[in-house]
């Protein structure tokens, strides 16, 4: 094949893949050599803390938190074992990213036929939108409860927060990312002061670490879920689909040079690194969440709804008891708002991400930002408009979309398994057999899981 050949077979390929998965940031972060590891593993920090955010967004606030208030301590080995599926899933998206120079949403549109890729499309756009949902409100009802402005306003002010990703994107990835760290250490602190406070029983926090059969119960304490829907229901709110595409993006913004093994076998590995201790950070929020249901609101489970009801729960002595205070109120309002913006800023991404690998659809960046934004918030606007910015409904919407995010998570979990275990496509990268059979595993629990999930919303 002559020169010319090979390059019209290489502008060829560019275009069927769609070019580099978020062009503007890919490869634009040096990694510097020959330094220490604690110097290479702080360049490579930063996608890591993006995927976090998915795993403790405002989907998650109320279902953690009603499990300790309606099962005490029990439920904690269920966040256990989320944070442990989701370090498995992550690593797989963030290695396909590296090795393959692909996202998930590229590499599964490359490999599928028109029809399918549209529907693949579909399908994630509109499980983008639902997990979008929660964020929104959840941004949405912190600005209601810290400045007392009416829900129709918040939620249209949240719109605006695309703006502020367009002008950071402006001073360079690790802008972003620098944001996102200071926001999940705000959430952090807020809830180790609130765990702190609420004096929990430590040797009942450890010992439900351990998994116990009553997590799959069916019998339900008078008023309340079962566990084995509140189980269904905290696994479903951890794992997310959008994060595996998100993932395999950002996980290419560090410059590799993929014609060196060592320094992408090292890349590989420093990802690893960077993914697995955000995630560590998120399972000590999600647990702290369970922790102060538990500590503070056990037995008060009926009357812990929404948002809404947890803030003024927080400065209620017949619930919290002594340490309740409008500062505790004021504290979870800060750190729901932090999760809500930090989350929005991750599905803006997000949808970039799939709109592009999926459709090859290349419009200017401002635009493009601007309708995956429009797309996910419109469904909250007209909610809000229906019904006059009623908090209730605001939950209610926030509990429905769950419903979709688990029809979702197989056909995003199903194509990353198989790529990532594929020595055809990963080479020696691929899986080995134990983390194949774990991730097969994984799929199949979660999946049952969510066709449980799925059932139960509709039947009631």
């Amino acid at each position: 094949m002559d020169n010319s050949m090979k390059e019209k077979s290489h502008r060829s390929l560019i275009e069927h893949t769609g070019g580099k998965s978020l062009e503007e940031v890919n490869g634009s972060i040096d990694v510097p050599k020959g330094a220490s590891f604690w110097r290479r593993l702080f360049a490579f920090s930063g996608p890591g803390a993006l995927v976090a955010v998915g795993y403790m967004d405002p989907g998650n606030w109320v279902t953690s938190i009603a499990g300790g208030a309606g099962y005490h301590y029990l439920l904690l080995s269920i966040i256990l074992i989320s944070s442990l599926i989701a370090m498995l899933l992550q690593y797989m998206a963030g290695k396909l990213g590296i090795v393959k120079q692909e996202d998930l949403a590229q590499a599964t549109g490359n490999r599928t036929n028109k029809f399918g890729r549209i529907a693949l499309w579909l399908m994630t756009e509109f499980a983008l939108i639902a997990t979008d949902i929660a964020e929104v409100v959840g941004g949405a009802i912190a600005l209601s409860l810290l400045f007392g402005w009416p829900l129709l306003v918040t939620v249209f002010l949240t719109a605006f927060d695309v703006i502020i990703l367009l002008l950071l994107m402006k001073f360079g990835f690790r802008k972003i990312e620098a944001i996102v760290m200071t926001l999940i250490v705000t959430i952090l602190v807020v809830f180790v002061y609130l765990t702190i406070l609420s004096k929990p029983d430590w040797a009942a926090v450890l010992g439900n670490y351990v998994p116990r059969p009553q997590t799959m119960s069916l019998k339900a304490a008078e008023g309340l879920d079962n566990p084995l829907f509140l189980t269904a229901g905290i696994i479903g709110a951890t794992v997310m689909p959008h994060n595996l595409y998100l993932h395999s993006s950002i996980a290419q913004t560090r410059k590799v040079n993929h014609d060196n093994p060592a320094e992408l076998k090292e890349a590989v590995k420093l990802m690893t690194w960077d993914s697995n201790i955000q995630l560590t950070l998120a399972f000590f929020i999600n647990s702290m969440l369970l922790i102060v249901g538990a500590a503070l609101f056990f037995g008060h489970a009926e009357e812990l709804s929404g948002f809404h009801q947890l803030y003024d729960a927080l400065n209620n002595k017949n619930i919290a008891g002594a340490i309740a205070s409008p500062v505790l109120s004021t504290l979870f309002a800060v750190a729901l708002l932090a999760s809500g913006q930090n989350s929005t800023i991750t599905g803006t991404l997000t949808g970039e991400i799939i709109m592009e690998g999926f459709l090859h659809f290349r419009i200017p960046m401002w635009l493009r930002r601007v309708i995956t934004r429009g797309i996910a918030i419109t469904p909250v606007m007209i909610i809000a408009v229906i019904y006059g910015g009623n908090e209730a409904q605001m939950d209610a919407l926030i509990e429905s979309t769950q419903v979709f995010l688990s029809i979702a998570l197989p056909f995003s979990m199903a194509p990353l398994i198989y790529f990532t275990s594929s020595k055809k496509i990963m080479g020696p990268y691929a899986n080995s057999a134990w983390f194949k059979y774990a991730g097969w595993l994984s799929f199949i629990v979660l999946t049952m899981i969510n066709v449980f999930l799925v059932w139960n919303m509709f039947a009631g």
